[in-house]
């Protein structure tokens, strides 16, 4: 069938969008669609987008009506919009701000309003709501104001305590009510705080003009209904200076919670480089030291900490002890359970999510938008490679058989074994040896996911082995020695897939990754993408006519919307 330029996509009914990546206006299409879909296939010719409610409501967060959906994929789409989803669309974007959550004059008390009398009925029926929603007559409270409706407005709306401000939105979400928050946050202690204006190596202090619209994005005008939401941005893109610009903006405490304590260590780094922020208003939470701070850096594990599992977590008291005016939850997506348990209690704070990717392999990205925010600011991974904000790379596949001693252990084993025996296969080995010797000199990086696999590639090699079980000290002498050129390879497992600066490294070699983890894919390819006069290579390697070849397709699903293509070699 003829199909016109410049109409890349097909719309069907099952709210799937097909985009023909040959057409000349797929690019752009690509970019719309980011907007409000999400990939789920990216074979070579057709791409499979879907929308679902998730999609659309940070479309709607970050401004995007109905309209304009509708309007870009009409121009877009080859045939008519199916009536069933164009109404689908309408009515999802139309679920949010349809629950709107206000202030009161009530210093414990907050006035949750349903926009139409039927989500008033659901809401006042449903039995888990009944223990949070007072439904009495608001005419007795004779004092009572709600800022921002007019009385005739009341009858149709409940009082919420103040406290279950997180808990009702987690619940409303669930139920397809993602609310609108209007209630302002309270301000925290102010803090003394300037950017440096020449940094230590002489060059001054920048803000790039896309993470300043972050920030803007972020923060908004300081009116109810900003100030809390998540920045997405690619791995050595400067997501640590969006947060420094929202500290220098916002000027009061901060608390900063990080994947590990080497990321707290280069957060308090560029901190102390690119501020006047001094030792005495910067502090270390982490299992070796508990310092609290005007400004204090901790990690994720500590706080999580305790000695039963029947206990409460000891340290949660470091998000209620001070005035915090800003909270900053780095790579928030792969926020703890028990975070979100505590988050959904510090409503009335600024949060700011920063990650790479929302992609949650178990579902959760719900809980990441309810309790910590909406997506505020997203830009296109090759439209940063494009201006030379991060480096280009080249993505490249090797798939290679299993050995003979292998294949039958392989055929006999269970679903979880057999992508053990995939993942360690022995001849990957081959591989590792000849793009050593090909990359010889350059600065590159060993990942891998099973220990015992890691550990024996590195010491066939001779390579230094970077695990979670590597103590702090050595660890973060390793990291110095590979960014000083010490150590030109370096054997890495998970415990490198997040928040780790290591701007030289231009080669990765995955020999095993964690199933099908889309975000773990993106971290990784993230370690290799500071810029720098030449492209970087990540490679994957990949068991041939086995479940890992399945498993490796979903992983790059994400890196593939981004718009990164892979080169798949068979190893002979």
């Amino acid at each position: 069938m003829f199909a016109p330029q410049n109409k890349p996509i097909i719309v069907q009914s099952d709210a799937t969008i097909l985009l023909d990546v040959h057409d000349p206006g797929a690019l752009e299409a690509r970019k719309i669609l980011a907007g409000f879909a999400y990939l789920e296939k990216s074979p070579e010719h057709i791409h499979t987008y879907a929308l679902n409610q998730l999609s659309l409501w940070n479309a709607a967060s970050a401004g995007i009506d109905t309209d304009t959906i509708l309007a870009d994929l009409n121009r877009l789409s080859r045939f008519p919009l199916p009536t069933n989803l164009v109404t689908f669309i309408r009515l999802t974007i139309e679920k949010y701000g349809s629950i709107q959550l206000y202030e009161t004059n009530q210093d414990n008390l907050l006035f949750l309003h349903p926009r139409n009398k039927n989500i008033y009925a659901e809401l006042r029926a449903h039995p888990k709501l009944k223990r949070l929603l007072s439904t009495e007559d608001l005419s007795a409270f004779e004092d009572l104001e709600i800022h921002g409706l007019s009385k005739a407005q009341w009858p149709e709306g409940f009082l919420l305590p103040l406290f279950e401000r997180g808990t009702i939105k987690d619940l409303l979400m669930n139920l397809g009510y993602p609310i609108q928050d209007l209630a302002p946050l309270k301000e925290g202690q102010a803090l003394d705080i300037k950017a440096q204006e020449i940094l230590p190596n002489g060059k001054p202090f920048e803000i790039r003009d896309y993470q300043t619209q972050a920030v803007e994005a972020f923060l908004g005008d300081l009116k109810p209904g900003t100030g809390f939401g998540t920045i997405v941005l690619p791995c050595g893109a400067g997501k640590t200076i969006v947060g420094i610009a929202s500290i220098l903006d916002l000027a009061q405490e901060t608390l900063i919670l990080t994947s590990s304590t080497t990321a707290v260590h280069q957060w308090m780094r560029e901190l102390r480089e690119k501020t006047t922020l001094t030792p005495e208003q910067l502090g270390e939470y982490t299992g070796a030291r508990k310092e609290i701070k005007p400004v204090t850096v901790g990690t994720y594990q500590v706080l999580t900490w305790r000695n039963e599992t029947t206990q409460e977590f000891p340290h949660f008291e470091l998000l209620r002890s001070r005035s915090w005016g800003l909270i900053i939850y780095d790579e928030v997506h792969i926020l703890p359970a028990p975070v979100f348990r505590i988050t959904a209690e510090l409503q009335g704070v600024r949060r700011l999510g920063l990650t790479a990717t929302l992609v949650r392999e178990d579902g959760l990205e719900k809980q990441v938008f309810s309790l910590v925010g909406p997506k505020r600011f997203d830009i296109p991974w090759k439209d940063l490679e494009g201006r030379g904000w991060i480096a280009e790379a080249q993505c490249i596949e090797y798939r290679v058989d299993l050995p003979p001693a292998s294949q039958i252990p392989y055929a006999v084993a269970g679903l979880r074994e057999k992508f053990r025996i995939a993942a360690e296969n022995t001849r990957k080995e081959e591989i590792v040896r000849s793009l050593l010797a090909k990359h010889q000199g350059e600065s590159i990086l060993l990942i891998g996911h099973y220990l015992d696999q890691l550990q024996k590639v590195a010491a066939e090699f001779h390579l230094p082995m970077l695990t979670g079980k590597t103590p702090q000290g050595e660890r973060e002498r390793l990291f110095e020695s590979f960014r000083g050129g010490e150590t030109k390879v370096l054997a890495v497992s998970k415990v490198a897939n997040f928040a780790v600066d290591l701007p030289d490294a231009s080669v990765a070699i995955q020999i095993s990754g964690t199933y099908g983890s889309r975000q773990e894919e993106a971290q990784r390819l993230g370690r290799i993408l500071r810029p720098k006069d030449h492209p970087s290579l990540f490679y994957t390697l990949v068991s041939r006519s086995t479940q890992e070849e399945e498993y490796s397709a979903n992983r790059q699903k994400f890196l593939t919307e981004q718009g990164y293509a892979y080169t798949l070699e068979v190893w002979e």
